[in-house]
């Protein structure tokens, strides 16, 4: 359900926002004050999907209950809404993480403009990792197309055609989105790395694409091992919950690559082409279930480095495999084993 809470102390405001909303396509929840609004998004949690509230309330302010709200679900749309149109004000909602300022008054068809505009950008702000989302803003020229090493790491779900056959397409997607994707791109946010994109069920996450780091190999081999630890409790989760499966391959390469803004004139993706990228997807493709594969940059690469990861995360054995033939490469290339001994975060 798509759900809207608006939060403010003075009645006659909640009447207002009530009848101004009252065509709008969704269910409204009103509160008086921020305790009582934190605990309608509690309660309603993941339907109400955008939230308004009133900047100075007595008890727990708007900053501190729209912060409060966030973290019960990030994918809420949060606007502070004031009658004090201040540069502070706006200032501390921006450090706040706030998606939207509206001040009042305000007339009906502006609110409900401004309402719908906000959401909109909130969501085609997810269509960009954060990261590269703060660099466009940053500066204009930061995505500029460069050649630098990276760390690609490519995950991929076995077995995921057959479940196709089988599960309904909302608990299909339910089981993409929430047991999969946000876990995982979790992990590769917390270890430095971007979700470069993803591609049906597999993801492509790349570590120095906006700026190479030594340690970026280590990072995603250590990424990889709480990954696998992370999906094999989901796992067991899943087995007794509704029968879905979670177990996943990786694949790790280093090397050289290109990453910059690449696409049409009406759709561009900041992304990284090269053979880095292509052995990745290759020792993917071969790994078992579980299984994490490196190729022989990356294993010499942290060879130096500590076996303990950039949150004291992973600890992991290494041992090496027959080599494989790459499309590409003439000469067949060394292929590692990580066995991890991790530790979730």
């Amino acid at each position: 359900m798509n759900a809207l809470l608006f939060i403010d102390d003075e009645e006659g405001v909640r009447r207002s926002v009530t009848r101004a909303l009252k065509r709008e396509p969704y269910q409204l929840y009103v509160a008086e004050n921020g305790e009582n609004g934190i605990a309608l998004a509690q309660q309603h949690s993941p339907e109400i999907t955008t939230v308004v509230s009133d900047y100075r309330m007595p008890g727990i302010d708007g900053l501190e209950t729209l912060g409060a709200i966030g973290r019960i679900n990030p994918e809420m749309t949060r606007i502070i809404l004031t009658g004090y149109a201040t540069m502070e004000a706006a200032i501390a909602a921006t450090n706040q993480g706030i998606d939207g300022f509206l001040t009042k008054p305000f007339d009906n068809k502006s609110l409900r403009a401004n309402i719908r505009g906000i959401s909109v950008k909130k969501h085609l702000r997810q269509f960009v990792t954060e990261q590269v989302y703060n660099e466009l803003q940053s500066s204009p020229g930061a995505l500029a197309p460069a050649f630098h090493e990276v760390t690609v790491l490519f995950a991929d779900i076995r077995g995921f055609t057959g479940m196709t056959q089988t599960v309904a397409p909302d608990c299909l997607a339910g089981f993409l989105n929430d047991s999969y994707f946000t876990p995982l791109g979790e992990i590769a946010y917390q270890h430095g790395g971007i979700v470069d994109k993803h591609l049906g069920d597999g993801i492509m996450i790349v570590f120095g694409s906006l700026g190479p780091r030594q340690d970026d190999p280590l990072r995603a081999v250590t990424a990889a091992a709480v990954m696998q630890a992370a999906a094999a409790g989901i796992d067991r989760e899943l087995r007794l919950k509704n029968g879905l499966r979670l177990k996943i391959g990786i694949g790790i390469s280093t090397g050289t690559v290109f990453s910059g803004l690449l696409g049409s004139i009406r759709k561009k993706e900041f992304t990284s082409v090269g053979m880095a990228v292509n052995i990745a997807a290759r020792l993917q493709a071969l790994a078992a279930p579980g299984e994490i594969l490196i190729s022989e940059k990356t294993f010499l690469k942290i060879q130096s480095q500590k076996r303990v990861g950039p949150n004291g995360a992973a600890d992991f054995s290494i041992a090496a495999r027959d080599p494989m033939r790459v499309k590409g490469l003439q000469d067949p290339i060394a292929i590692y084993r990580v066995d991890q001994r991790v530790r979730t975060v």
